[in-house]
């Protein structure tokens, strides 16, 4: 899984944010790995150098192998938490794409085998 981080003109992307945003996300998607190619995490900061209760937003966007792209938002007061929230939202809306396109196999080859 490729994961790619991107920051608005007022959060400084410097190396230890990167790496702490990278592993919560892929440690949070790591279940999932198999069935992403890519994800792209965008973090911004609505007030800038305002301090304003979830004011920090994290949209995560993922890509399904074969599927079309997924995205998610979460905003908190802090950036960790936005990301941390954001990638829990994505876990469940993938576990449920997920989950629904193997319901929708597994009727069809169901139904398959009954018209054989």
């Amino acid at each position: 899984m490729q994961i790619q981080i991107n920051t608005d003109h007022n959060i400084e992307a410097h190396e230890a944010l990167i790496t702490q945003v990278s592993n919560l996300v892929e440690n949070t998607l790591s279940r999932l790995d198999e069935h992403i190619t890519r994800v792209e995490v965008h973090l911004s900061d609505e007030n800038g150098s305002k301090n304003h209760p979830n004011d920090k937003r994290c949209i995560i966007e993922a890509r399904l192998k074969g599927r079309q792209p997924v995205a998610v938002t979460n905003e908190a007061s802090d950036l960790i938490d936005a990301v941390e929230g954001a990638a829990e939202k994505l876990v469940r809306m993938l576990e449920s794409t997920l989950g629904k396109l193997q319901e929708h196999n597994n009727h069809s080859k169901n139904t398959e085998s009954h018209s054989l």
